[in-house]
């Protein structure tokens, strides 16, 4: 869900400007789980810019409030949420926690890193959402150690109708900066891509896993 739509256009230019985002339709990314991809999106480059970074925090906190309300704590997913979770919960003056992928093997056995209370409010911060299958196994520890997860934010979504599944499923409300959608239109208006490149970057995000780059 988009809240600010003149927010997620000037984020989808930020990124691509920093070449946070690079898309590449006719010579695809390799993602870990196999998927060519005609996109490659690193959001944590964004830290290291000051404006940027300003902007980001303070419409993610913008949005955390008119979605959800003040929090008591923040929680960053590991790894890419930890940076910018931490800038959030800074800027909304609550305590910030972070989520691990899995418990520690050693020292205590945390999964869960900081300090919190059983009952309090969380938003989880995430830097990027593709199945949402790392975002919500977060989720899920939150739940377990008795917090109550009111939703996530992200910088940016795919916009995949697995995503969206995944998180009704879960029953967790999430809002993004900026989406796949956005950014396709400002590339395009930038001239970044062509009419052709579009087709064939929306026939990724219908189908991610079976797309194939057309042939130059």
């Amino acid at each position: 869900m988009i809240l600010n739509k003149d927010n997620a256009s000037k984020v989808a230019e930020f990124l691509l400007q920093i070449k946070a985002i690079k898309l590449e339709p006719t010579s695809p990314f390799t993602w870990a789980s196999g998927w060519k991809s005609p996109i490659y999106c690193d959001n944590r480059k964004t830290l290291s810019y000051p404006n940027i970074r300003t902007f980001i925090r303070q419409s993610y906190s913008e949005i955390i409030l008119e979605k959800y309300g003040k929090p008591d704590v923040i929680a960053g997913v590991a790894t890419g949420g930890i940076a910018q979770g931490a800038l959030v919960a800074q800027e909304l003056g609550v305590p910030f926690i972070y989520v691990r992928s899995s418990a520690k093997g050693h020292g205590l056995g945390n999964q869960i890193e900081g300090d919190f209370t059983e009952g309090q409010n969380v938003v989880v911060i995430e830097d990027l959402i593709s199945t949402g299958g790392s975002s919500l196994k977060a989720v899920e520890a939150l739940r377990e150690a008795g917090l109550n997860v009111k939703g996530l934010a992200a910088i940016f979504s795919y916009g995949f109708k697995i995503s969206q599944n995944n998180f009704e499923e879960a029953n967790c409300p999430y809002v993004v900066l900026s989406n796949y959608d956005i950014l396709m239109d400002l590339a395009l208006e930038q001239g970044a891509i062509s009419k052709e490149d579009l087709v064939s970057l929306r026939e990724w995000k219908e189908n991610p896993s079976e797309w194939s780059p057309k042939e130059a």
